[in-house]
């Protein structure tokens, strides 16, 4: 019998290559939005990470006709209120550039002491049926502190400045094996993980 299969809401090619890895114990084949590419971008509009992943959960699902996992994160920085939040993609405008992205927070950063420049990592998830209906919906949170200056080849985002104090090392230096298990994505994708294989074992995820 085939894998059901499961579209990733997301353009963004890193984050479809980190979601499959870490989906990848569930029962379900996990498609690219890339793969639709008459499908138009869903505006994300929302004010917060949860509304921004609903909002591309729902109307990528309506739009493809199929089971949707999107999901939206950032960074929230604490000694600037929260920041960059929901704009974590776009802190330094269009078009995203990670590395402009980077520049502006240390710029904003650059006269608050080590002590001071904690942070978090958010992700909400939610999975939508092919109806457009939020069946699940989970969070992941990942503390630490924002360093210096970049450090590390590896991730993407935010993940050369994000250091995890217990390791003294961030994220892009890491690598995506740490990373697969402390991020704030793999937490939201390990959660998540529990309702997608009740959904397939049910026979709801082939409409049984």
């Amino acid at each position: 019998m085939t894998p059901p299969t499961g579209v990733l809401g997301t353009g963004n090619a890193h984050k479809v290559r980190e979601l499959q890895e870490l989906l990848a114990d569930t029962p379900v084949l996990w498609r690219s939005l890339a793969e639709f590419p008459g499908i138009p971008e869903v505006p994300e509009t929302g004010q917060t990470f949860a509304e921004n992943a609903r909002l591309k959960a729902v109307g990528y699902a309506r739009a493809i006709g199929q089971w949707v996992l999107a999901e939206d994160a950032g960074l929230m920085v604490d000694a600037l209120g929260g920041e960059p939040g929901v704009l974590s993609a776009r802190y330094a405008g269009e078009p995203r550039d990670d590395r402009r992205n980077i520049e502006l927070l240390l710029q904003r950063l650059k006269d608050v002491p080590p002590e001071r420049r904690t942070a978090q990592f958010v992700c909400h998830m939610v999975l939508a049926d092919p109806a457009g209906q939020i069946v699940a919906e989970t969070t992941g949170l990942c503390r630490g502190r924002i360093t210096d200056a970049p450090r590390g080849d590896h991730g993407f985002g935010y993940d050369p400045v994000f250091e995890i104090p217990e390791y003294h090392r961030t994220f892009a230096e890491l690598g995506l094996a740490v990373k697969g298990c402390l991020s704030h994505r793999a937490r939201a994708a390990q959660a998540m993980v529990n309702h997608i294989r009740r959904l397939v074992t049910s026979g709801r995820w082939r409409g049984e």
